[in-house]
């Protein structure tokens, strides 16, 4: 098929993507494998051919695909379990229980080099909580969040010689947050930095309140209330030091988003009493932060593959404080929030193998065990990214030599912690990963 024809039947479909990769991760706030291949392995990517994923990890392992051209169509169920609890308060079960999120990928070897373009969900996280929960303080609304953050991928891979190849990646990013948040006036008040204009001079009022609240949400599944856009780019290896053995590594930088921003009067600052304005929000600087890997796999047999990865996530830089601004578009003025996170930086190990029962069929396992970033203090109910470890299996079945089909699942035990508000989070998950791929 020529080239601008599949581009031509690839761009709607890419579009599409763009506008529907919401996510609730687990690494963190990054997904725990991208692509059923990887994921089933635990998540090790950077040292083995997994399909075009490989542009959302390690882009110099395209060049392991054998000349011709590959295209994959995803889909991910991200399925957590949430729950928060105060004695004395009761306990509220998070309804955010199914988060979809379609890929897609292609990419042509020609030769030396591999190219081509794909759509891919880096990660986000997300709870819904109901309006009759402790959680909502009596305001008699619900609590929400979801932030999805995506990326549209081009990248390129150099075979250099037959032991080295590298790669690399230029990724269009983009960011959507919605958030319901409901607090005591006071807490409220002690997350404000700074106020001016007429809003400054209302804000005292809602110290005593038993309830205040921040609102901008669109309510749709696929976009976010608060959105922006920016660039990233990763840089990849591969090296064979002997037949069976790879080696790979990748750094992805930090990205360069824009501040995510509502409508003018997308936004809502309201609290106990009759207290409502409207007016635009600004989620100042959130950024991904920049993450390196190392792995290896070994072809310990012609049916069995090992594999491990060693990644580093450096939250520490960018999940220092969520800030947010509020600029009235009622009263006038606006107010700056900061809501301490102090993550640290997080420390991933990925080991998987898979085996070749036959010619088609494929069974993989795997585990990831990640630190959680999050210091107890600082865990919010509306951002639970506690998970820690990761148990994964899947398969793959090739139906013909241009066509297969991969699956993976991830069960996480809970993860249980105390907040320093008191509030114990508990979080579980069940994914699921599918993906078929043609080969041409």
């Amino acid at each position: 098929m020529p080239l601008t024809n599949l581009f031509g039947r690839i761009a709607p479909l890419t579009l599409l993507c763009t506008a529907a990769l919401p996510a609730l991760a687990t690494n963190g706030m990054n997904m725990e494998g991208y692509g059923p291949v990887s994921t089933a392995m635990g998540g090790a990517s950077q040292a083995m051919d997994h399909g075009t994923a490989a542009m959302a990890q390690n882009p110099a392992t395209l060049g392991l695909m054998n000349d011709g051209s590959r295209f994959d169509l995803a889909v991910g169920r991200l399925g957590p379990k949430v729950s928060s609890s105060v004695p004395g308060f009761g306990s509220a079960e998070s309804s955010g229980t199914s988060y979809y999120m379609p890929a897609v990928g292609y990419a042509t070897r020609r030769g030396n080099l591999t190219f081509g373009v794909g759509v891919f969900a880096q990660g986000g996280m997300g709870t819904e909580y109901g309006a009759d929960t402790f959680l909502a303080m009596g305001s008699g609304q619900p609590v929400r969040s979801e932030l999805g953050v995506g990326r549209v991928l081009f990248p390129l891979a150099w075979q250099v010689t037959p032991e080295l190849t590298l790669g690399a990646t230029l990724d269009f990013v983009w960011a959507g947050l919605d958030l319901r948040m409901a607090a005591s006036g006071a807490q409220l008040g002690g997350l404000v930095t700074s106020a001016s204009g007429n809003l400054a001079q209302a804000l005292p009022a809602l110290a005593g309140a038993p309830w205040a609240r921040v609102d901008f949400s669109n309510g749709n599944d696929f976009t976010g209330a608060a959105s922006s856009t920016g660039w990233a780019a990763k840089l990849g290896l591969v090296y064979r030091p002997a037949p069976g053995l790879i080696i790979g590594a990748s750094y992805q930088s930090e990205t360069s988003l824009g501040d995510m921003k509502t409508g003018a009067t997308g936004a809502s600052l309201s609290g106990f009493g009759g207290f409502a304005d409207s007016g635009r929000m600004t989620v100042v600087d959130f950024q991904w932060p920049a993450m390196a890997s190392v792995g290896l796999s070994w072809q310990a047999s012609p049916a069995l593959l090992l594999a491990a990865d060693v990644k580093r996530i450096g939250w520490a830089s960018v999940m220092k404080d969520f800030r947010m601004r509020f600029d009235s578009a009622g009263m006038g003025g606006s107010v700056s929030f900061a809501l301490p996170q102090n993550w640290k930086d997080q420390t991933v190990m990925s080991l998987g193998a898979a085996f070749a029962v036959d010619a088609a069929l494929v069974l993989r396992v795997g585990y990831n065990q990640a630190s959680n970033p999050i210091p107890a203090a600082y865990v919010n109910p509306l951002f639970p990214a506690t998970v820690k470890s990761h148990y994964t299996m899947g398969l793959g079945y090739r139906f013909t030599p241009a066509s297969e089909f991969n699956g993976s699942l991830t069960l996480t035990p809970s993860a249980s912690l105390t907040t320093g508000q008191g509030v114990e989070v508990s979080h579980r998950q069940t994914n699921v990963q599918l993906m078929y791929t043609l080969r041409f």
